[in-house]
């Protein structure tokens, strides 16, 4: 059974590459509007845990629920079709495409579901007011600094209006004044639309954004709250 209200559940997930376990028995669960950081040391699982939760890696065994439906039985397509409007993304490089201006890149998501091209700058340009970026709407990935970089990618990450946001070090490349106004922004705008929102990072400052924390060591996952609350 979901916890009540949880968008998101994860029990006993295991997942290896080769001899190495990256996943021991990892647990997880978010509610709608929540943000939960998933903390841990390089090499500890944290990233294997939001990729297995996004449906982009097919863990060994365990179970995903994601709405009450169980990801691993559902076909590619469904999962594309997930990761296309339903889930966010964002990066610690941001990864947006060079050859596209900022607006076409926050419409990418819209464009590749089949909006038309000026509902979906349109869209595109009212996130990246909400985002503070809605002056750098005609230049290029290229012409921006890290920090109006990132801002581009929250608002291409929101665009869709997705239920679930993975942000994966999304201030791992800021400087610690730019990561900060990142973090307000994302978590800000997540909330508003009460999007829940997976965080992965190795930062204190970084995790002090979210309701909860889950720590990932060696494969296996402490719930910070639950511990404290014993």
């Amino acid at each position: 059974m979901m916890p009540a209200g949880s968008l998101l559940l994860a029990k006993d997930l295991r997942k290896s590459y080769g001899p190495t376990p990256a996943l021991d028995g990892a647990e997880f669960s978010i509610h709608p509007g929540e943000v939960v950081a998933v903390m841990g040391p390089s090499g500890s699982g944290k990233s294997t845990l939001l990729h297995c939760l996004a449906g982009i890696v097919t863990p060994d065994s365990g179970s995903i629920l994601y709405d009450g439906r169980e990801l691993s039985s559902m076909k590619d397509a469904e999962r594309s079709a997930l990761r296309r409007g339903e889930f966010g993304f964002v990066f610690q490089f941001g990864q947006l495409v060079p050859e596209l201006t900022c607006v076409e890149n926050v419409a990418l998501p819209l464009r590749l579901t089949g909006t038309r091209r000026k509902e979906a700058e349109r869209t595109a340009l009212a996130w990246m007011e909400r985002l503070e970026v809605d002056d750098l709407a005609r230049k290029r990935p290229g012409e921006v600094s890290g920090g109006q970089g990132q801002r581009v990618a929250v608002a291409r990450s929101l665009v869709t209006s997705p239920r679930v946001v993975f942000a994966d070090e999304p201030t791992g490349a800021l400087d610690s004044l730019n990561g900060e106004r990142v973090m307000h922004l994302l978590t800000e705008a997540a909330r508003s639309t009460n999007a829940a929102v997976v965080l992965v990072t190795h930062e204190a400052r970084v995790a002090a954004y979210s309701d909860r924390e889950i720590v990932v060591r060696d494969g296996r996952s402490r719930d910070m709250m639950l511990e404290h609350s014993v």
